[in-house]
């Protein structure tokens, strides 16, 4: 998997951690049930995400986000410009087609500004989440080269899930519920970390490490965690039970 830290590295950097901080901004609103917040972070995504795909098919980046005076009328302008050899259709077609319907959501919905036809709600911003992945997603696909899955799980690890029961001090990671048994520490563990984790790592984390190659192996074949030789990371199955089983009743 793509190392977090060098995602969308050609991009300008101060293009690259707008964006970054956006997206992060909005899973974080949706994940602690933020509706309004979550979708008035689109109306920011977007203008990054605008200016990061005029760059990249002019060949230009701007120094600094840019908010166009039109934006439908700029992400339509978009389809006639020169076109670009790589991911030239996300990039002309694709992404600024679905930008302006981002920010719609923002703008009247009840969210950037007050009359909208709705209230901010969960439908809305399960779209903007959603939305704001893909295009980060097909960013990291265009400019590394990489497949649609690839590039899923690169922007899967940018976003942290929120852990009461583990607490991080200089690099290191402690399950803080006394008690828990070595399985459900590691999957914790591994919960509250984004992509992959060094087996190393998880030695030094866990209480009762004597036994972590077995546990991982009990946790694999049951199908919770992903296992390389020297990493694992927590598969959709592990996640649900985490949040279903071990943080419900904490």
């Amino acid at each position: 998997m793509i190392d977090p830290s060098k995602l969308l590295a050609n991009i300008p950097d101060s293009l690259r951690d707008p964006l970054i901080e956006e997206y992060r901004g909005i899973c974080s609103a949706y994940s602690e049930g933020r509706w309004k917040l979550a979708s008035l972070d689109a109306g920011r995504f977007c203008e990054v995400a605008y200016t990061i795909i005029h760059g990249a098919v002019s060949g230009t980046f701007a120094a600094a986000p840019q908010k166009p005076r039109n934006f439908l009328a700029a992400c339509q302008a978009m389809e006639n410009m020169v076109p670009v050899p790589v991911g030239d259709r996300s990039l002309r077609i694709l992404i600024p087609r679905l930008l302006p319907a981002l920010y719609e959501v923002r703008n009247n919905r009840n969210v950037g500004h007050v009359g909208g036809d709705v209230v901010a709600n969960k439908m809305d911003s399960s779209f903007v989440r959603e939305a704001a992945a893909w295009v980060v997603a097909e960013l990291v696909r265009i400019t590394h080269g990489v497949s649609t899955s690839d590039a899923q799980d690169a922007v899967d690890a940018l976003v942290e899930r929120a852990n009461p029961l583990v607490w991080e001090v200089d690099g290191i990671k402690r399950v803080l519920s006394a008690g828990v048994k070595i399985s459900d520490e590691v999957l914790l563990l591994l919960y509250s970390t984004p992509g992959w984790t060094k087996t190393s790592d998880l030695k030094v984390w866990a209480h009762n490490n004597a036994n972590i190659n077995r546990v991982l192996a009990g946790l694999f074949g049951k199908r919770l965690i992903e296992v390389r030789t020297d990493k694992a990371m927590i598969t959709p199955l592990g996640v649900k039970f985490v949040e279903t089983k071990l943080l419900k009743s904490s």
